[in-house]
């Protein structure tokens, strides 16, 4: 695309911004006539484009999201707005409308930031002050681009001195330097300020809608902060008069020379500096942050440092930002010592940030896009690793190949690359992420055969690529060919073209390594005329913190950690895929899809948490206390004591929660036993007086006495393995309220529609189908792994409720995200369940199956060749919903089950703790 058209692009947008939304005739004028004073103009097709481009963006929204406050929060920022000059926060503003953020968007990002900052300690009050609190975002999802609009508005209200505590590797703070710099700063850190080539200065970003202010900054893209530069610039600092910033390394380091710094500073006489209101962003804010007392020195030491860094300034605040807050909710709010105060636990607001509804994130491809019957929309599976690139490895491990499943991604990725530039997109960057081990030298390995595979690629499509049909005789392009058949046919129908633009599209791709050992990756601005980069990255733990691969599209994912924080944050595929959603592709083993999954339903369930707490005026204690008590909780549980080995009580609500053997027995005598109880659970149910009806999962039975519900768990045989079904927590919360709550029950036979009848429960069902993880079986257990970890199909929830309630339920969900009525929707199934009148369990009859591909694997042979049983259960929000049950958990034991949680190589490099 020309440069008239990214200029008109950035005019159109500048105009419509404070005007009301243009009906299609009208903004199709307004383009019109904003591409004539540009000759020679744009053609049909162009204008045409951009407006079906503006549209679009006009039609994304993002909604507010929730707070949950402390006791004892005075707002402030209203009173104090008639004397803030909005400097830096209109320049910033106006940069993201440069960027090509949507209209509302960047609304909401106004209201949100200024939310955050009135709760943050007045500057204007002469008094001591600590605030503490916490923004919970997604992942990729522009919490960066959040803070540093709360860091423009803070600047403008008279904080004097910000902190940005960017992730624990050099890259990460390299690239948050760059986004401070272009964002708030204005000019790029790296170069002299005030150098003049060819009679301009380093402007950027924010900087070309006002350069004659700007932020003392005491870090560059190049430097991290040391001592002496900082006295070096004392002369900058001044009288305050414009605010310092430093984006600092999670380094122990790092940390301790800017306390030193500012210690020996404050000891000199010079008050000045830690008198002035402190604001502290702490990026990634649940790595390495957190006080796990069990964990390693270094990593307390940090946890230390952060808190001590507060204690320096008389007025201060902390805001952490992460999207897995998991941890940080498990600080201990009353933890304090004579030495570094009181912990991190954000006790004065939580907020959490909705995503525009554009996102490309965990909802969208690990439930949306994974339909119980449908092949997944994005997710592709790695069946063919385990004799080439085992999931566990050694350090010495030889990679003499990669997978096929890798040379097809890396396929797909050229053409990908390819179907981009025919797009128009040529000049925006392209990238394909490699996660495969944590071990630097195997990154290597896997490195230099990749490059292998591209080079065979581009050395045939430069000799043969223009031979038309004759090229089909090689078989690099041939196989081009096949992966365009299975891929991307239905988004790009023209072979002809794709093949004649091969040479040309992925020509300069580059295979690079990342990790603590590499480079940076440069990504400069994109603009018209210019060709992006395109970069096949290969790395570990690097790649699974705050690091953002532009233009990432395709993925290859080869890691088995089941821990909340990591896998979500290794979720680097998560953003916005504006323009190439369709493109886009993620190979992993059947495993992570199940486990990523099961954690995207997870988050979501924290999120409608934090918003019900906002309803209920509830405090950032009782949420705590609310998310540690969550059933997933369990997970996050045993992982913060995983060093202590040793058994562990944790305390679950299960108010308002569903439960289900996701796990099952596959012990002869434990398949038997649950078949036998399961059909005697059915006889009850059709010999006794309750109501029966038909609906779209089998046969629903209304009324069901609690003895009988009893009975069944009494005597269910649960795979240890399936740790939120043990019957005997269950039994003891259910059991309290047998005469009220859960005196009667709603139980759901699910039956296909379809397929072949079995009558070994006594009645006719067309079992489920599921397939399994084939490497449980060794434990003599199941796990229903399959698409997302569960044996329930979404929506069953629903089976059972009033259907007017169920409606009522799904207009607020509605109204709740900003959706029209006429859009199509998959409903979570936690809205039924708020609405229930009785608890809902679930008998399902499950044949299993090996994983698509795996048939033949000789682990197959151990799964039952007739159907087992598994059981779900819903239940309603309790009158006494906290009340909790305890579950037990053998840290030695979980690791048995799950794997031991193994710290990345980066992670434990003395350079970067």
């Amino acid at each position: 695309m020309n440069s008239i058209f990214d200029t008109v692009k950035d005019m159109v947008e500048m105009g419509l911004f404070s005007q009301p939304r243009k009906s299609e005739s009208e903004l199709r004028e307004f383009i019109k006539s904003v591409a004539t004073v540009f000759p020679p103009g744009l053609n049909d097709e162009e204008l045409e484009k951009l407006a079906k481009e503006i549209e679009f963006k006009q039609g994304i929204k993002a909604g507010l999201g929730a707070v949950v406050d402390g006791e004892g929060f005075e707002p402030w920022l209203d009173d104090a707005k008639a004397s803030i000059t909005p400097y830096y926060w209109s320049r910033y503003e106006k940069l993201l409308l440069q960027n090509g953020l949507p209209k509302d968007v960047i609304r909401t990002t106004d209201k949100v930031t200024d939310t955050i900052l009135s709760r943050l300690g007045n500057p204007y009050l002469e008094k001591q002050w600590d605030r503490r609190g916490m923004v919970v975002g997604h992942v990729q999802s522009g919490k960066t681009a959040n803070y540093t609009g709360l860091i423009c508005k803070a600047a403008d209200a008279g904080y004097r001195l910000i902190i940005i505590i960017a992730g624990i590797h050099t890259n990460l703070r390299n690239q948050t330097q760059e986004r401070i710099d272009e964002g708030f700063i204005g000019f790029d850190s790296g170069k002299e300020w005030g150098r003049v080539v060819g009679g301009r200065k380093y402007v950027i970003g924010a900087g070309n809608f006002g350069a004659e202010r700007r932020p003392v900054t005491l870090t560059t893209r190049i430097h991290d902060f040391n001592k002496s530069r900082a006295d070096s610039d004392r002369s900058q600092i001044g009288d305050y008069v414009e605010p310092v910033v430093l984006v600092i390394k999670k380094n122990h380091r790092t940390l301790q020379n800017l306390l030193d710094w500012l210690k020996d500073n404050s000891a000199s006489g010079d008050q000045q500096m830690i008198e002035q209101p402190m604001l502290l962003i702490d990026d990634e804010a649940d790595n390495a942050s957190i006080n796990t007392k069990y964990g390693k020195k270094l990593i307390t030491t940090i946890n230390g440092q952060i808190r001590d860094l507060l204690k320096l300034f008389h007025r201060s605040c902390y805001v952490a930002y992460t999207a897995t807050p998991f941890a940080n909710i498990f600080i201990d709010p009353d933890q304090d010592d004579d030495m570094h105060g009181e912990d991190l636990f954000p006790a004065d607001f939580i907020i959490g940030l909705d995503a525009p509804d554009n996102y490309f994130g965990a909802t969208k491809v690990f439930i949306d896009g994974l339909p119980d019957d449908d092949e997944p929309q994005w997710l592709r599976t790695i069946q063919d690793n385990e004799d080439i690139l085992p999931i566990n490895h050694k350090q010495d491990f030889i990679l003499n190949d990669v997978p096929n499943s890798l040379i097809k991604a890396v396929r797909s990725f050229l053409l990908a690359r390819t179907i981009r530039n025919l797009r128009g997109e040529e000049h925006k960057h392209c990238s394909m992420l490699i996660n495969a081990s944590w071990r630097n030298p195997i990154q290597k390995q896997i490195r230099n055969r990749v490059h292998d595979v591209v080079e065979t690629i581009k050395n045939s499509v430069r000799l043969n690529a223009s031979l038309g049909e004759a090229a089909l005789s090689d078989p690099e392009i041939f196989s081009l060919k096949q992966v365009w058949e299975e891929e991307f046919a239905d988004n790009f129908a023209d072979w002809s073209k794709i093949q004649a633009q091969l040479h040309d599209a992925i020509a300069a791709t580059s295979v690079v390594v990342v990790n603590k050992d590499s480079g940076f990756l440069e990504y400069p601005k994109e603009k018209s005329g210019s060709k992006g980069k395109s970069y096949i990255a290969v790395g570990g733990y690097a790649l699974s913190r705050g690091l953002t691969l532009e233009g990432l599209t395709i993925t290859w994912f080869l890691r088995n950690t089941m821990m909340y924080d990591t896998l979500m944050q290794m979720g680097r595929w998560f953003g916005y895929r504006t323009g190439y959603e369709d493109l886009c592709r993620i190979w992993m083993p059947d495993e992570a899809i199940g486990w990523y999954s099961f954690i995207a339903n997870a988050t979501n369930e924290l999120h409608d948490e934090l918003k019900d707490m906002e309803k209920a005026k509830a405090t950032p204690e009782q949420f705590g206390l609310a998310v540690r008590s969550h059933p997933a909780s369990l997970l996050v549980t045993a992982r913060n004591k995983m060093g202590s080995g040793r058994k562990i009580i944790s305390s679950v609500g299960l108010s308002n929660e569903f439960i289900e053997t996701s796990k099952v027995s596959i012990a002869p005598k434990s398949i038997e036993n649950n078949i036998r109880l399961a059909r005697e659970l059915i006889a009850k149910c059709f010999d006794g007086e309750f109501h029966k009806e038909s609906c779209k999962w089998g046969q629903l039975f209304v009324g069901i006495d609690f003895d009988v519900v009893d009975y069944f768990l009494s005597g269910w045989d649960n795979a240890e393995q399936s740790i939120l079904t043990k019957t005997e927590p269950v039994r003891a919360y259910l059991r309290p309220r047998k005469d009220d709550e859960v005196s009667k029950w709603d139980v759901l036979i699910v039956s296909l529609n379809k397929g072949t009848f079995d009558d070994s429960l006594g009645v006719e069902i067309i079992p489920i189908q599921r397939y399994v993880c084939l490497d449980d079986l060794k434990h003599n257990f199941m796990s229903f792994s399959g698409k997302k970890m569960r044996v329930a199909s979404r929506g069953v929830e629903k089976a059972g409720v009033d259907p007017i309630k169920a409606e009522k339920a799904e207009e607020e969900y509605r109204r709740n995200n900003q959706k029209t009525p006429t859009e199509k929707l998959n409903y979570p199934d936690g809205i039924y369940r708020k609405v229930r009148d009785r608890p809902l369990l679930i008998i399902y009859y499950v044949q299993a199956t090996p994983p698509k591909g795996q048939e033949s694997d000789p682990k197959a042979e151990r799964i039952p060749s007739s159907p087992v049983v598994a059981w779900g259960m819903s239940l309603p929000v309790s009158n006494k919903p906290s009340d909790k049950v305890e579950y037990l958990v053998n840290t030695i034991r979980y690791q048995e089950m799950f794997g031991e949680y193994q710290e990345d190589e980066d992670l434990l490099a003395d350079d970067h703790i």
